[in-house]
């Protein structure tokens, strides 16, 4: 669904629709007015112009309302989305994009606290998962995890880098009990299967790989070895256990 809303003007400048509110000298929509769209939309709010400028809240038919910043009919500034699925998006808004920093409640229940770039999670966030309690905060890049990160559970969390989504090379968890896990996460032989037309499909498979057990130590993501790889063998032997 497009959340962004319709013009209330045909190419030549003519009005269309209905409209109840001030104009200025030229006739144009301009200060506080109403309008029912031609598809059946609404706007109730502040005009420049003719065009919706400044605070406004525009309904859609299919139940989707938008209340906040408008800048020469676009949503621009702080405002909230309320889609009809039941999600809802409060915050920055760049030329009708999810722009900066926002919160977006999904369906389910969960929660992104974060930063965006054209529509999609990008920058430093936090995704809340409503049914398990747990955690991912870190680094999102084009609406996928990223770079350095970490997810944290009731009694544990761990810290690493991400790649797409899932956990990539070296990491480390940490436990309430005051000890670390270091190790890396590979990806095994993929399981292979047939697809819905007969082709064979492939699945990545995660493994991590433990290393040793560690007191708490902290977390250098941008550094090749870290502190707990450079423990004794005999230490390893015993994360491995």
């Amino acid at each position: 669904m497009s959340d962004v809303g319709s013009d209330e003007f045909d190419d030549e400048g003519s009005k269309l629709g209905e409209y109840e509110g001030d104009r200025n000298e030229a006739g144009e929509r301009h200060g506080v007015g109403k309008a029912v769209l031609p598809n059946g939309d609404g706007y109730q709010g502040h005009y420049e112009n003719g065009k919706r400028h400044g605070q406004g809240t525009y309904r859609f038919k299919n139940g989707a309302r938008y209340v906040g910043d408008y800048y020469q009919n676009m949503k621009h500034g702080q405002g909230t989305f309320y889609y009809p699925d039941g999600s809802k998006y409060e915050g920055s808004w760049v030329e009708d994009l999810r722009q900066g920093h926002g919160v977006y409640t999904y369906p389910n229940g969960d929660t992104y606290d974060g930063e965006w770039l054209h529509h999609m999670r990008h920058g430093l966030g936090t995704y809340h998962y409503r049914e398990t309690g747990s955690k991912y905060k870190g680094t999102w890049v084009n609406g996928n995890m990223e770079s350095a990160g970490e997810y944290i559970h009731s009694n544990h969390r761990y810290k690493g880098n991400f790649a797409n989504n899932n956990p990539y090379s070296r990491g480390k968890y940490v436990f309430d009990i005051s000890c670390e896990q270091h190790g890396e996460y590979h990806q095994t032989e993929q399981d292979r299967a047939e697809g819905e037309w007969g082709e064979l499909a492939s699945t990545a498979v995660l493994k991590w790989i433990p290393k040793c057990i560690t007191g708490l130590t902290p977390w250098t993501p941008d550094k090749e070895t870290s502190a707990g790889e450079k423990e004794t063998a005999s230490a390893e032997e015993g994360g491995e256990s």
